[in-house]
């Protein structure tokens, strides 16, 4: 499974991005039969999670730190994952990965930087 995160950037307190999350590589099982994740690590922090989605689709959850900024979704069909930021503060500034969990097998991105900053 290999996922690739894009939509990271500079945006300014308050200010909005799109973080996207391509998925391929399902050879076995396919991509709805993954839980999807999204985690962030910022400078000299250990990485932490962000939210979470059922393999539906029709479930999430959130860090309390996001909750009502944030909404992550999904699209089976395309094999993408979605996470709209909105309201941005600067400490959302982190490296954004994507995580797709089956069982007791995980597979990561490479990360997205995404920078608030005046």
């Amino acid at each position: 499974v290999y996922l690739e995160e894009s939509g990271g950037g500079v945006v300014q307190p308050g200010g909005s991005l799109r973080l996207s999350c391509a998925a391929s590589g399902f050879t076995v099982f396919p991509f709805c039969s993954y839980a999807l994740n999204w985690y962030r690590q910022a400078p000299g922090r250990e990485r932490e999670f962000v939210a979470a989605i059922t393999r539906a689709g029709d479930n999430t959850v959130y860090a309390d730190s996001v909750k009502g900024r944030f909404t992550l979704s999904r699209d089976n069909a395309k094999n993408m994952m979605f996470l709209q930021m909105n309201s941005l503060k600067l400490e959302d500034t982190a490296v954004y990965y994507c995580n797709a969990v089956r069982g007791s097998r995980g597979s990561w991105g490479q990360g997205t930087q995404v920078t608030v900053s005046s």
